[in-house]
């Protein structure tokens, strides 16, 4: 039997009930290891050939990519999912966030963009993996290689915050239309129809065409920078020193954690792993789809400076600096202090930004639906086939549509609140994303380098520390925000310096097998069925107990936070 399960997982994915002759498996192998394929791929439709919006790639295509030419059709044809998950994440908190920073802190808050680009690269490739090697979605992983409590965990909370992140992106097309004179109870159901129009077509092709589209658009953003006429050394000099206009303030900490909640989203996990599936992305593709995704990166970071430095220029120095209430206000001051030119501009890419963002919150949503009550979920698929998955969809877009068209409610705050709840969970996310990428049975060879290991801890505990910080100054109003940053900085350093020695120490003498790095092309994960539960030590059992503790205190303090910025008391 053991011998088997070793042929099954180094045997490339099939279609279910279909043995391949690349997997070398007969019949009666398959069925005396106790399935019916080699392939951990839940939904049929997810095996075939990659058909993008600009190329197509055949499944059984094997030839060498030697030349540039070939290997940037290559790259076309398979870019997508990557492009499309970092720029949905300049969506309507995003620009909004942005606009924020920049309106109430100049341009002293560029720093944080450059430094989201490895935390960026790095999650987001271990999700790159996962998707192309495992066939299976994140929150399906997530249940059956944790149990159902912590899945329950992981996934509630990811539909909790879609739900409300996907109502911002309503708020962002209620405000984008309205400095059009628009009323929302126009712009939003518009939106709403052309969003599902589009994904239930049945269509991954058609679907990641009309994204395309709208990615295109982004790039409005360079001139809305332009206009505004920087100097460019306080840009540069904002961008790589480190500073706060104003020093150091729990309002500033919550602001930043929002822009790492809308740079880095728990939901573009979920997301881009399981557009890599639907797109039909194998091990033999990984490193154009980690091109995907670097590139993404590099366009969302500007994207996101473009939007911080408008607003710094055209509010410094006004009445309007530091009094952020929406981006829709936003939009009227960079029209009264620049021109109607930049004002039409920055509620333009306010709209596309929210329907990109819409679109992939939404599908990473239904997704997970899927993937987790064992549905059918591809964009492939037409409606007849597909209709808990489709229908989820609908319904998530007409609730969150509904949402925001409630009076005087607050839509600045709460995409603020939003987005900073992003940044509270986002640790745990991450937690989850490493303990699956260090799994041998779910990604044998492409499992995490020591390296990627030690960035990735890094990167929590620095996300640990904002939310921190958040937690405790608002407990402990009148503590010193900046002697507080200085020391959890201390014992942050400490205590990775300590971790790392234990790890260090617990990795001499270990050795990986040789025949994990052979084949690595077509290494797939074989059932979830045929896979052990990894068991945890009673160390991790707790810290993770402690972790979701803390989530909920700094969530419910997070809550209070809002509530008292709302109140006046900043």
């Amino acid at each position: 039997m053991s011998s088997e399960r070793d042929a099954l997982r180094k045997a490339p994915s099939g279609d279910e009930g279909e043995i391949t002759a690349e997997s070398g498996l007969s019949h009666d192998t398959l069925e005396h290891a106790g399935v019916s394929s080699p392939s951990a791929v839940l939904d049929d439709a997810h095996v075939g050939d990659i058909r993008g919006a600009l190329g197509t790639i055949s499944r059984d295509d094997l030839a060498p990519r030697r030349s540039w030419k070939t290997r940037l059709v290559t790259l076309a044809a398979i870019m997508g999912p990557g492009l499309i998950v970092m720029v949905g994440d300049n969506d309507a908190g995003g620009v909004s966030t942005y606009a924020q920073a920049g309106q109430n802190y100049g341009t002293t808050l560029l720093w944080t963009l450059l430094l989201l680009i490895p935390v960026l690269i790095v999650n987001q490739e271990m999700v790159v993996r996962l998707g192309a090697v495992t066939g299976v979605g994140h929150g399906k992983l997530i249940f059956e290689r944790f149990g159902r409590y912590w899945g329950v965990f992981s996934v509630g909370d990811l539909f909790i915050l879609n739900f409300l992140t996907i109502a911002t992106e309503f708020i962002g097309i209620s405000l984008g239309g309205s400095f059009f004179g628009v009323s929302p109870y126009l712009s939003v159901p518009l939106a709403a129809g052309m969003l599902i129009g589009v994904t239930v077509t049945g269509s991954f092709e058609r679907w990641e065409r009309f994204m395309f589209a709208f990615l295109a658009a982004n790039v409005l953003v360079i001139p809305i920078a332009l206009l505004s006429h920087p100097a460019v050394g306080p840009v540069v000099h904002d961008a790589v020193v480190p500073g706060i206009s104003g020093g150091f303030s729990s309002s500033a900490i919550l602001l930043i954690i929002a822009i790492v909640g809308t740079t880095v989203a728990p939901w573009q996990l979920f997301f881009q792993q399981s557009n890599i599936i639907d797109k039909r992305i194998t091990p033999r593709w990984i490193g154009y789809e980690r091109a995907d995704t670097v590139i993404g990166s590099l366009v969302v970071i500007t994207g996101a400076a473009c939007l911080m430095i408008a607003p710094a220029i055209a509010f410094t120095g006004t009445s309007h600096f530091g009094q952020f209430t929406d981006a829709g206000a936003v939009a009227s001051g960079l029209a009264q202090h620049i021109g109607r030119l930049e004002g039409t501009l920055f509620a333009i890419v306010l709209i596309d930004a929210s329907i990109i963002g819409a679109s992939a919150v939404t599908l990473a949503t239904s997704y997970a639906v899927g993937d987790v009550f064992g549905l059918r979920h591809s964009l492939h698929r037409p409606w007849h086939e597909a209709k808990t998955f489709y229908a989820s969809f609908t319904a998530l877009v007409v609730l969150a549509a509904c949402i925001v068209l409630i009076p005087r409610a607050p839509l600045g705050l709460m995409t603020t609140a939003v987005q900073a709840l992003a940044g509270v969970l986002l640790p745990s996310a991450t937690v989850f994303l490493l303990l699956l990428c260090n799994d041998r049975e779910v990604l044998g060879p492409w499992v995490n380098p020591p390296w990627l290991n030690a960035i990735a801890s890094v990167i929590i505990a620095i996300l640990l520390m904002l939310s921190g910080i958040l937690v405790i100054t608002t407990v402990f109003p009148t503590m010193d925000v900046g002697r507080l940053v200085l020391i959890l900085s201390g014992l942050l350093t400490l205590g990775l310096i300590v971790v790392g020695g234990a790890l260090l120490r617990g990795r001499r003498g270990t050795q990986v097998a040789a025949t994990d790095h052979l084949n690595r092309d077509s290494w797939r994960m074989p059932p979830l069925a045929l896979l052990a539960r990894p068991p945890w030590s009673q160390g991790r059992l707790v810290g993770m107990w402690a972790l979701r503790a803390y989530l909920v205190v700094a969530v419910l303090l997070l809550v209070v936070r809002a509530i008292q910025i709302a109140s006046g008391h900043r």
